[in-house]
């Protein structure tokens, strides 16, 4: 009788781990590495790490700066309002609107401009600027 398994197993083809074929690759222990932290491997991670590590460590990633926005054609179709609201008010054949007060940071350039408009903002787009400069209007970077 073997004193320990080593001996046990000595002229045996697999040692006790069934037909020849069942010790081969990755999937015969649940993944490579750290594949199933989350689930089959999650007691061995948190023996080896103190606990789940997710991630990379490295570069810090910077969240997205969310910019308010307006297309020039809405505003140009809501100048009415803004005059009754009185956000916007009438200068000789101009409109001046300080978009700040409507709580806009930037101002793009789609749609069409069909009035003479100042605008001030903290930003345009190029196109925004072409369009108002093209009817007359005069675009403020505040």
């Amino acid at each position: 009788m073997p004193t320990n398994k080593r001996s046990k197993y000595r002229g045996s083809r697999t040692c006790g781990g069934g037909t020849h074929k069942n010790r081969r690759g990755a999937g015969n222990r649940g993944g490579r590495g750290r594949a199933g932290i989350n689930a089959h491997h999650f007691v061995k991670w948190y023996k080896e790490m103190g606990g789940p590590v997710f991630g990379k460590d490295g570069f810090f990633h910077n969240p997205q700066v969310l910019v308010t926005t307006m297309d020039i054609g809405i505003i140009d179709q809501i100048i009415p309002s803004l005059i009754a609201q009185g956000i916007a008010k009438q200068e000789g054949d101009a409109v001046a609107i300080n978009v700040a007060d409507m709580g806009i940071e930037k101002v793009l350039g789609s749609g069409k401009v069909t009035k003479k408009i100042n605008i001030s903002a903290e930003a345009f787009s190029e196109t925004a600027k072409a369009k108002i400069e093209k009817m007359g209007g005069k675009a403020q970077v505040v």
